[in-house]
């Protein structure tokens, strides 16, 4: 006898209903539902409110932080133009960083219970509301606690002088890639890069969802075989 495939009912509390869909949930989370109100998370109000961030709290918050690593490092007597180098090789790592958690982090294939639900809370949740505004950037916390292990591998090759200023332009390269996200979301670019970007990432939600990974630039994309074809879909907002 065959058991009767599970329903996602989207007028209930999501989280917890997901990974019911075991092998189901890789195509059920990959045909968007094109809505700027998103879903309910949890029950709970409390852990409902941690799910939702405006997209201005991630500048609000790492802008101060990214400073004060600069400045570390330039009062441990380096100068302002060594630390700019810092910066540039921070974004430019920040970069990869961003491709190689998109693309194998973001989309790995999950079809266990625990795994479809940390799945759908870490990005699959975007892929199924693509136009949620409160669940576009990461949450500050979250983000706080991935600090630790991206702090420590910079300390892997770098010295404790110049640790922070790399930190702090990997740091700033984030906050570009989470801006950037939103507006390539919700603005409405009239002219290039940020036209062609639109259409690249929309391209990796609407049409090819396993290619087109970078998010600030196609750079990793082109290095490493995953550029999708020249064909784009036009989706208004």
């Amino acid at each position: 006898m065959v058991a009767a495939a599970f329903t996602v009912d989207l007028e209930k509390p999501l989280v917890f209903q997901v990974g019911h869909l075991e092998e189901q949930y890789q195509e059920w989370v990959h045909q968007p539902i094109v809505s700027k109100e998103g879903p309910r998370f949890f029950e709970n109000d409390v852990l409902e409110f941690l799910t939702r961030t405006k997209w201005w709290a991630v500048p609000l918050i790492w802008l101060p932080v990214v400073c004060w690593c600069l400045s570390t490092s330039i009062q441990m007597g380096h100068t302002i133009t060594e630390v700019a180098m810092m910066v540039v090789f921070g974004i430019f790592l920040w970069t990869l960083i961003e491709y190689v958690l998109h693309r194998f982090l973001f989309h790995i294939k999950t079809k266990s219970y625990w795994a479809n639900t940390a799945h759908y809370l870490l990005h699959g949740c975007h892929h199924k509301h693509p136009m949620d505004g409160l669940r576009l950037v990461f949450p500050p916390a979250a983000a706080a606690i991935l600090c630790f292990p991206f702090w420590n591998m910079i300390k892997l090759f770098s010295t404790p002088s110049t640790t922070p200023g790399l930190f702090g332009g990997g740091l700033l390269g984030y906050v570009l890639y989470d801006c950037t996200h939103y507006y390539l979301h919700h603005g409405q670019p009239s002219s290039d890069p940020a036209k062609h970007l639109k259409k690249y990432h929309l391209n990796h939600h609407f049409r090819i969802q396993t290619k087109g990974f970078g998010i600030t630039s196609t750079l990793w994309d082109h290095v490493f075989g995953t550029l999708p074809s020249t064909k784009t879909v036009d989706k208004s907002n």
